[in-house]
């Protein structure tokens, strides 16, 4: 199944203050590799940015007052992420907002059922450690120097890396289950082949005194003394 790393950036913290998406940035990965396709989109939230989240992000009024509204790009981001498992880091915050936003069109919900939260796996891995994209970036030695502010599309590809840390994809995984019933063939056959009766051939007159001439005419003459 392809997968689509998602992260959004908001006006503020809760929609139940009716705070909106400002930008929703999607990478799409094929067995944990990302593709050439991506979604990102900035847009006009039709509501005034918080102080709080304009420090995050740095997106003013001014600057998202032009942008398309959700309504007018949702078609093109559910077709994006249509059939997807979603990855998202913290995923109740992003949830909350799209379903918001999913609300106020009438659209059907997005299924929790079908994301998995790199926040849950990095805290089930590293109980009581930092688990934020910047601790985990750390962890994990990846660049995150363009982090300059929480931008969606720069998120995403930083998830990206942190997620294929966390599964533990750096390196192909054997099939374990292959490589024991190849063990067990290999096996029982070497044990076949040491249980086979082995032939014992006795050299002849003739080669024996050949061999004692060949030995007499290369040894030096006191090897015998």
């Amino acid at each position: 199944m392809l997968e689509v790393i998602l992260d959004t950036e908001t006006t503020g913290l809760s929609n139940i203050e009716k705070h909106r998406i400002v930008e929703i940035g999607c990478v799409e990965l094929d067995n944990q590799i990302a593709t050439n396709n991506i979604f990102h989109a900035y847009i006009n939230p039709q509501r005034v940015v918080s102080e709080e989240a304009y420090k995050i992000h740095g997106y003013s009024d001014k600057f998202l007052s032009d942008k398309k509204t959700f309504a007018e790009i949702a078609e093109d981001f559910l077709d994006f992420i249509n059939g997807k498992k979603l990855i998202i880091h913290n995923a109740p915050f992003d949830l909350s907002f799209l379903n918001y936003e999913m609300k106020l069109i009438k659209k059907k919900e997005i299924d929790k059922k079908n994301i998995i939260d790199t926040l849950e796996i990095a805290r089930i891995k590293y109980p009581g450690s930092q688990n934020s994209l910047d601790a985990l970036c750390k962890r994990f030695n990846i660049d995150n120097s363009r982090r300059k502010k929480h931008t969606a599309l720069v998120d995403c590809y930083l998830l990206k890396e942190i997620y294929v840390n966390l599964i533990d994809q750096k390196e192909p995984k054997f099939n374990l289950e292959n490589i024991e019933i190849i063990d067990s063939k290999f096996s029982n056959n070497i044990n076949k082949k040491n249980n086979i009766p082995k032939r014992i051939i006795k050299p002849s007159n003739e080669e024996l005194q050949l061999h004692k001439k060949y030995l007499k005419s290369h040894l030096p003459k006191n090897y015998y003394s």
